[in-house]
């Protein structure tokens, strides 16, 4: 695969097999791109930025680029993203901020046109940013969760696990894992059954996993006390060991739910 002539590529970059750089490309120093990734025209890909094997990155995206943090002060800072992900057309994406900080993207992903991952950001595996999807600094995105169109996700925000978060939503707090929400600010609507079952988890534990809702957001309980009420009375799945988890850890508070019963 070529590496066309109007492409500007370091010579400390390391570019392995089968890499192409399309017109008008500029590939930094200290740039390690994996094989068979292919690179379109008028990117920008700089910094301490590694990209794994089988990735496309599509026409203007810049990847690595300095963070949009006033803290920024020149620190060593990096940017990691893994296999087959498809980063479409001027997308951004910047690395860490603090001495040795990183930017994570993972395996299987889709960010769709003009999205942008900020600093210290996760993003799991098999999740889907579409157009125009903006991550403040140190979001968490967990595997398979689904972000609307124009949403806006605010700093530390945790999305769960195969959530989806609907188009245009202000996201202000943690979405918990195997939701539907949507908003301004975003509220809890429900489970993303099709998600679930796309996943293939079992009948039983999506009622239990209905059950654990109701009590996380329908029964009137602090986080803290239907947190206590489900591990002493409800039989855990995989899945509500993993849901009552996140509420014990969320930092920033969950999204409400809409529901009355």
């Amino acid at each position: 695969m070529p590496i066309h002539p109007t492409a500007i590529v370091s010579p400390k970059a390391k570019l392995a097999d089968n890499v192409s750089v399309g017109p008008f490309s500029i590939i930094g120093d200290n740039l390690v791109i994996g094989p068979e990734t292919k690179i379109g025209a008028h990117c920008v890909l700089e910094g301490n930025t590694t990209i794994g094997r089988g990735c496309e990155i599509f026409t203007g995206a810049v990847v690595g680029s300095r963070p949009q943090d006033l803290k920024f002060k020149g620190q060593t800072v990096y940017l990691e993203i893994g296999n087959n992900n498809i980063i479409r057309e001027y997308c951004t994406l910047n690395p860490g901020t603090a001495e040795g900080a990183k930017t994570i993207v993972g395996d299987n992903n889709l960010l769709m046109a003009y999205s942008h991952v900020a600093h210290d950001c996760r993003v799991g595996n098999g999740c889907v940013l579409a157009n125009n999807s903006t991550l403040a600094g140190h979001v968490t995105i967990e595997d398979k969760a689904v972000i609307g169109g124009l949403v806006a996700i605010h700093q530390f925000v945790r999305i769960g696990m195969l959530s989806i978060v609907g188009g245009c939503s202000k996201v202000v707090q943690d979405i918990p894992p195997y939701s539907t929400c949507d908003g301004h600010p975003a509220r809890v609507y429900g489970l993303n059954l099709i998600g679930l079952r796309r996943k293939g988890v079992s009948h039983d534990s999506i009622k239990q996993i209905d059950q654990a809702f109701r009590v996380i957001f329908n029964s009137g309980f602090s986080a803290k006390h239907a947190v206590e009420k489900l591990e002493a009375e409800l039989s855990k799945s995989e899945e509500v060991a993993y849901l009552v988890n996140f509420v014990k850890t969320s930092e920033r508070g969950l999204a409400r739910s809409v529901a009355k019963s």
